[in-house]
């Protein structure tokens, strides 16, 4: 019988093995950190988060898309328009599934591992058109589509928990699970997530820097930010000089701000 040692070597030695191998079979430079986590455990864990979401209907009053059509015919617009650029590295692996929950005081978006993406109606209705919506949106996108959950994840936990999960541990798997909801991210992973929503939103119709429209209203309003979505680091200021300067760099074109649509959108709720 194999002893309990040399399973944890052989786990650990499939993560690392898995960690950082491209779809080519090339390896890749990591991008926000070391992962030890493997694709299909990001799709495995973004699952498991969203179904403690969604099962918590206390917290999370998620809008049933049956009785909500219109709402999600239309943001499942942004999300396929985005996901149409053919820049989002995980479109295929990732499930990009995207849920509405009823909470007008929470200025909120996330994102789970695997692509499991949330908006608040606090943040539907603080936002001025589809521009700024769809640079939300690639933010989001972006920390799943970088991983950077799972990154961060294999940074506060290390390699003992992470090898406990791979042997099926539940304790350790409920932790880590547990530890994703609410996650706060590094300014690298921030400020990653901000360009990502750049480079998505280049070459559609929309302002590449719309994600910065968030911020700017923030700043106008004398710099009070919900608690989740913006980061103490980096600063609003930077990011929007940022948003800009990566529009700008990158020579995108787009002008259409989508806000008659978007009015549209925000009466639904």
């Amino acid at each position: 019988m194999i002893g309990r040692i040399e399973i944890k070597i052989a786990a650990l030695a499939l993560l690392f093995t898995a960690c950082g191998v491209g779809k080519d079979g090339t390896e890749e430079a990591p991008k926000g950190g070391l992962n030890l986590f493997t694709i299909q455990q990001d799709k495995d864990l973004g699952l498991q988060v969203a179904l403690e979401i969604e099962n918590d209907k206390a917290q999370f009053n998620i809008l049933d898309s049956a009785k909500n059509v219109a709402a999600y015919k239309y943001i499942y617009g942004i999300r396929d328009k985005i996901l149409a650029t053919g820049k989002v590295r995980h479109k295929d692996d990732f499930a990009w599934r995207v849920r509405i929950i009823d909470n007008d005081s929470t200025l909120n978006a996330f994102c789970t591992p695997g692509g499991y993406i949330y908006f608040y109606t606090g943040i539907i209705k603080y936002l001025e058109n589809e521009a700024q919506l769809a640079g939300v949106m690639g933010h989001e996108m972006g920390h799943a589509d970088l991983r950077h959950s799972t990154r961060q994840m294999t940074k506060l936990y290390g390699i003992n928990i992470l090898v406990s999960a791979a042997l099926g541990e539940r304790e350790a798997l409920k932790q880590i699970t547990s530890g994703l909801i609410g996650l706060k991210f590094s300014r690298e992973h921030e400020t990653e997530a901000d360009r990502m929503s750049v480079e998505y939103l280049c070459g559609t119709t929309w302002p590449a820097d719309g994600g910065a429209g968030f911020f700017e209203k923030i700043e106008a309003a004398g710099g009070a930010a919900p608690p989740e979505f913006l980061s103490t680091h980096p600063s609003s200021s930077n990011r929007i000089t940022n948003y800009h300067t990566w529009a700008k760099e990158n020579n995108c074109g787009g002008t259409d701000n989508g806000s008659i649509p978007f009015k549209k959108f925000q009466k639904l709720f």
